[in-house]
């Protein structure tokens, strides 16, 4: 198939550090280019790709310095649409800018929403848009717009070898990803000094969050059982998360997926996770990890999670989150959109 991605341009594709919605469109991308397809990335000028590039911004916008991010994403929008005759189908992952113009256009599109969707001023916009296919990458990331035109659930995968997991049991406890009061890094940090098990914190600080950060978090920081990493690149994150007893998710948000549990449990190392989001889809309780909803729960996840076989962690990721997998039910997707006589994207509208 001839398929055009079109990825943020927040960050490059891959990411040199955080972004997992980057992340994700590159390892699809470039398994779809590995299965033979002829794929057309839009994304920053700074991209790493084998397939077609179609640079939209010098570089990476968060690394640039630009004001307004809003200009070279519609920039973006139109490039792709002229270049639309090209494509047999359009996968967007950049929430909703481009849905009034595809709307117009009889070309076969869709979009994979990748944040989350309970904000307020959300629900009017999608109800407008309730006709345009839609996938999401939880059953859980539906529940505040479940009238909207889904068309699939596709979870997250990475490449089977990205990561080489270990079968030995780590000494620290982690907690990878953004410092963030929905995060609960200080959930975190309170467990690790309940259990009296190292805490190795590897986040990136976000400007929007410095002042819960200095707040909250920096402050804690002094505890003998906290050592703060900062932000790692993905060669780091190898061995930051294969040496770990249990990589900490004890979050308080509606997560939409949450790619660092998949990442753990590629390494061979379970997850410690808060009932909340997509927890219940990812982890299987006593297989790959645990499921908690206190921290009294979460102390006795610390106390058993030996019981946990690394090897078992390891085969969940391979039997249900590999990029193999992603791009294959993408591809399905893609067939039924482009090809029936009347598509998925035609019948809701």
């Amino acid at each position: 198939m001839r398929i055009a991605q079109v990825a943020p341009l927040f960050e490059a594709v891959p990411p040199k550090l955080y972004g997992g919605t980057e992340r994700v469109v590159s390892w699809l991308t470039e398994e779809l280019v590995r299965q033979g397809h002829e794929v057309t990335l839009f994304a920053s000028g700074d991209s790493q790709t084998s397939a077609r590039l179609v640079p939209c911004a010098p570089q990476a916008l968060r690394l640039s310095g630009v004001r307004d991010p809003l200009a070279p994403h519609v920039l973006m929008v139109e490039r792709v649409l002229q270049m639309a005759h090209e494509f047999d189908i359009i996968h967007f992952h950049i929430d909703y800018l481009h849905l009034p113009l595809m709307r117009r256009m009889k070309k076969p599109y869709l979009t994979t929403l990748h944040g989350r969707l309970d904000l307020p001023e959300m629900f009017p916009f999608y109800k407008e848009f309730r006709e345009a296919p839609f996938v999401s990458i939880s059953y859980a990331q539906r529940r505040p717009l479940p009238f909207l035109n889904w068309v699939g659930t596709v979870y997250h995968g990475l490449p089977r070898d990205l990561y080489r997991p270990s079968y030995t049991p780590g000494k620290y406890l982690a907690f990878l990803g953004r410092i963030s009061p929905e995060k609960r890094p200080d959930r975190a940090i309170e467990l690790a000094e309940r259990v009296g098990i190292k805490l190795l914190m590897a986040a990136k600080v976000d400007r929007a969050d410095q002042d819960y950060f200095k707040e909250v978090i920096k402050p804690r920081l002094r505890s003998p059982w906290v050592e703060f990493v900062g932000e790692i690149n993905d060669g780091e994150k190898q061995e930051f998360l294969a040496g770990a007893l249990a990589l900490l998710m004890l979050i308080d948000w509606p997560e939409p997926f949450g790619l660092v549990m998949i990442e753990a449990n590629a390494c061979g190392t379970p997850v410690i996770a808060w009932r909340c989001g997509s927890v219940p889809e990812i982890i299987e309780p006593g297989r790959n990890g645990f499921i908690v909803e206190s921290m009294e729960e979460a102390e006795r996840a610390v106390a058993e999670i030996e019981r946990i076989s690394r090897r078992q962690c390891r085969r969940v990721f391979e039997e249900r989150f590999t990029a193999e997998r992603m791009a294959r039910d993408y591809l399905a997707l893609y067939a039924r959109l482009a090809y029936e006589e009347v598509p998925l994207w035609r019948k809701a509208a």
